[in-house]
């Protein structure tokens, strides 16, 4: 059972690393890149969270290195997205951020558990979770001029936050793996869908007077 919810997982996994790498190819589309920074910014929204997860922890050489398979995902997702972005027929607009909510629920429980494999805190399993979920997008974000979504009005890492508590208050109560996966993913990808459907998001904090 266990090995069929890691295959599960690692499959699920590179979907995510797909769906990230396609936003950076639309950034870097509306930015006018070139086919480098098209790939640029396909690598760091995809695996810069987890890039950076990894060396604070020590887990090296990182995880795209001992398996070559996300970089190819990257790749291929990078060459896909500029042919996809120029048909005359686009997808849903609402396709890509669904599939963007799986993917950050998900990397959340895979940052939050690597961290606790290496015998971290829940609070240090937290900042991970959310760190391999943000810190790719963030990247990006500065590497397009722009500030990054998450420290703005969003509910996207708050999501991150959430998710990573539920999972290790539920590891910590003794509930399996799996259940506590579930119950971490449910809760980052209902919040993130809710805010985009409702269109929810946190105050935001100003230094200007009203008149």
């Amino acid at each position: 059972m266990q090995t069929v919810v890691e295959q599960l997982v690692y499959i699920s996994d590179m979907f995510g690393t797909a769906v990230f790498a396609f936003s950076g190819v639309l950034v870097a589309g509306r930015l006018r890149m070139d086919g480098f920074g098209v790939m640029v910014l396909a690598a760091v929204t995809a695996i810069g969270g987890g890039t950076i997860r990894d060396m604070i922890l020590g887990a090296t050489p990182v995880f795209w290195v001992r398996d070559p398979l996300y970089i190819w995902v990257v790749i291929a997702t990078a060459l896909i997205g500029m042919w996809m972005v120029k048909l005359p027929r686009r997808m849903p607009w609402y396709v890509l951020p669904v599939a963007d909510a799986f993917g950050l629920a998900l990397f959340t429980v895979i940052g939050a558990q690597k961290a606790l494999n290496f015998g971290t805190s829940g609070l240090i399993a937290v900042l991970m979770g959310t760190m391999t979920g943000v810190a790719g997008g963030m990247i990006r974000d500065v590497l397009a001029r722009e500030v990054p979504m998450v420290l703005q009005k969003e509910i996207y890492a708050t999501a991150c936050i959430l998710g990573g508590v539920l999972y290790t208050l539920a590891l910590e109560a003794d509930m399996d793996r799996v259940t506590a996966m579930l119950i971490c993913m449910s809760a980052v990808f209902g919040l993130r869908v809710a805010a985009i459907y409702w269109h929810l998001s946190l105050p935001t904090f100003s230094l200007q007077r009203n008149n």
